[in-house]
């Protein structure tokens, strides 16, 4: 071999092993230490290379990820030993009855055990060989599966090398889940709605339809991950417990769940199971409960199996978050700001151990997209306490019986003309004192955000306005003891506690009393920003279109809306009203705090690990930081969680720098932005 092709192999090699590090930094340590555009560059490079010397091709090229020729079927093949399945436990008592079951086998009460969140995917074999991975397939039936190594080789969080090259063995099998990330699934669900496509109905479907595509290619169009949690069988490299396991599988350049953890008593392992049952709609990816193994692999061997179970692991099962059930009708609630919001009703279905009869269909735009109609059989997801939500049609069960929803052109309420204007997703009741608007409106006014009045609960309201006793929030305030004492089941204690909450309200400031006032896309955080650029509710009504959308974080759509809000002569007199009440519309101005984040300007985006989207804010505040609703390039960071939205590009897009909440809190230990 002449000197230039040797330094084109050795050219070669190296850049194959750059590669793979960049994926493991980027794909599995989530850290990458160089830029997207310096990583295109040196794969474009090796693609070059290997197409113009084919004879330097090798199959653990990271340019076999891209995927292959189509095939013509899978091959079946043998696992090196079985894929067994696990028995289920779906209560704390049945893992005490697991726990007492093998403390009696092994005779002793002192059993160490890793638990692992079930990832909810598919599981697979990755056979290596002397570390370069050469096969890799589907369960199957646990004893044969299918040969889906060019798919497989897709998933960038997979090592098509194994690291650590001194201490991998020269066989070894890997056990895993290959799974879809939920963010991934919600796009290409939406892409599939638009293209008329029959919806996944999960994660896990979309995963398995992936896995078994014979073009590779379609595989890799689908950013499908990699959770590795086993070793199925291993030559020269013995192992003393699963921990252990993990901690290899970590080294040789796997993904491992980050959440595993070693337990040395079984109360600890429930109070596990119960966390993650709480917490299980926090991550990027589904899980649908908890194995627990026994830690040993002594003590493994010695449990052994029963049938096609082994002793000495139990999968702890959450309830399901998703069904399948008819949809009966498609009904309208008319909201607070007279948003007509369709929802539908559902024939029962238990859903996340809840029985769920109605759920959201979001807006107009979303039913036609979906092709969502009334008699069809429908997906439903309900994810913690989040409102249950129609994912789309079986389009497979429909009958032609179905019947395409018609949105109305007259309020179903108060039966006034329904206006939506151009780009809104709503559409509205052109009626404000529509009846249903009112009793939304005065929920809202009263609500725990807004001016916190306790003891006006929605049917104390009903009440109210059923008695001619109020006709707008502001009529709350001249309420008397003898009115509020004609509501059922208000006596002489309850309407004085009545009474205090109203005067107590008073003392809310100017930016509750702003979002109190339901103006249209003006939120809690939005509220404080106009109330702290404008000193108060005063001037904000006076200002001009511009001079509002020039507050930093606020947009010409929030501007437009505050503006036509005061521009309506009604409005103007109800703030007035409130006024002479006593409510607050003077700002105190008080200074921003000092602190390390003074002068920086956050936006926050996606699920936060431990805060919610206001204790975020309120830490930043706290600091001195500035939250604002809306990316620009006055933008200092975007805190970044799970599941980002929009945001997030336009940041990428402007350079905005990302941080996470781990990396926030660092950020103020230091001190220092």
């Amino acid at each position: 071999m002449s000197q230039s092709l040797q330094n084109i192999e050795a050219r070669i090699s190296e850049l194959r092993r750059q590669i793979e590090f960049h994926n493991y930094r980027y794909y599995v340590l989530d850290d990458p230490v160089i830029s997207d555009e310096e990583y295109d560059r040196l794969f474009r490079e090796l693609l070059n290379l290997e197409e113009t010397h084919p004879e330097f091709a090798s199959p653990d090229s990271p340019t076999r990820r891209v995927g292959g020729e189509a095939q013509e079927k899978f091959n079946k093949v043998a696992h090196h030993a079985p894929m067994l399945s696990l028995a289920n436990a779906f209560s704390e008592e049945e893992v005490w009855a697991f726990y007492r079951r093998i403390s009696n086998l092994i005779e002793t009460k002192q059993i160490d055990f890793i638990t692992e969140l079930k990832i909810d995917g598919v599981a697979v074999a990755l056979t290596y060989q002397d570390g370069s991975l050469v096969r890799g397939a589907t369960r199957g039936n646990g004893l044969v599966g299918e040969d889906v190594t060019l798919n497989l080789r897709t998933i960038r969080s997979i090592p098509l090398r194994l690291r650590q090259e001194e201490a991998r063995p020269r066989l070894v099998e890997i056990r895993g889940e290959a799974y879809l990330p939920v963010s991934a699934f919600n796009r290409i669900n939406e892409e599939r709605a638009r293209r008329q496509e029959t919806l996944f109905a999960n994660p896990r479907n979309a995963a398995a339809g992936a896995l078994r595509q014979l073009d590779p290619r379609i595989t890799a169009s689908r950013p499908l991950a990699f959770f590795a949690y086993a070793v199925g069988h291993v030559e020269g490299r013995p192992f003393e417990t699963q921990k252990e396991i993990l901690e290899s599988l970590s080294r040789w350049g796997f993904m491992v769940n980050p959440f595993y953890r070693h337990h040395t008593d079984v109360e600890s392992v429930i109070a596990y199971c119960r966390e993650w049952a709480g917490k299980r709609d926090s991550l990027d990816y589904q899980i649908d409960g908890v194995v627990i193994k026994v830690d040993r692999l002594k003590d493994q061997e010695l449990l052994g199996y029963v049938s096609r179970e082994p002793r000495w692991a139990i999968a702890y099962k959450f309830p399901s978050q998703v069904a399948t059930t008819r949809l009966l009708q498609i009904g309208i609630n008319v909201g607070r700001t007279g948003a007509l919001n369709p929802y539908a009703v559902l024939q029962p279905v238990e859903v996340g151990g809840v029985t769920i009869q109605l759920a959201t269909l979001h807006n107009e735009d979303d039913i036609r997209r979906k092709d969502i109609r009334e008699g069809d059989t429908v997906i439903v997801k309900r994810a913690g306490d989040v409102i249950p939500q129609v994912v789309g049609p079986v389009r497979e069960q429909r009958t032609g019986d179905e019947r395409e929803f018609r949105y109305p052109h007259l309020c179903p309420v108060c039966n006034s003309a329904v206006v939506r204007e151009a780009g809104e997703a709503m559409a509205y009741c052109s009626n404000r004192a529509c009846p249903a608007q009112r009793l939304e409106w005065l929920k809202h006014f009263v609500s725990r955000e807004a001016m916190d009045i306790r003891g006006l609960g929605p049917q104390t309201l009903q009440k109210l306005l059923e008695l001619q006793l109020i006709e707008d929030p502001a009529d709350l305030y001249s309420l008397t003891e003898k009115e509020i004492s004609q509501l059922p089941g208000f006596k002489e204690k309850s309407t004085q506690n009545l009474l205090r909450g109203i005067q107590e309200s008073k003392l809310q400031p100017p930016e509750k009393v702003l979002f109190a006032l339901g103006i249209r896309h003006v939120g809690e955080s939005i509220a404080c920003m106009l109330v702290d650029n404008f000193a108060g509710i005063d001037a904000l009504a006076n200002a001009r279109e511009e001079e509002i959308s020039a507050v930093q974080g606020i947009g010409p759509e929030i501007a437009r809306s505050v503006v036509g809000y005061f521009a309506i002569e009604e409005n103007r007199r109800l703030a007035e009203k409130l006024r002479t009440a006593g409510l607050r519309f003077a700002s105190s101005q008080k200074a921003r705090p000092p602190g390390p984040l003074s002068g920086k300007s956050f936006v926050i985006t996606g699920r936060l690990p431990t805060l919610s989207r206001k204790e975020a804010a309120d830490l930043i505040e706290s600091h001195g930081g500035k939250v604002v609703a809306s990316v620009s390039a006055k933008t200092n960071y975007l805190l970044l969680g799970e599941e980002p939205g929009s945001k997030y590009e336009k940041a990428r897009k402007l350079g905005i720098a990302m941080i996470t909440e781990k990396e926030l809190r660092a950020l103020l230990e230091r001190g220092t932005p």
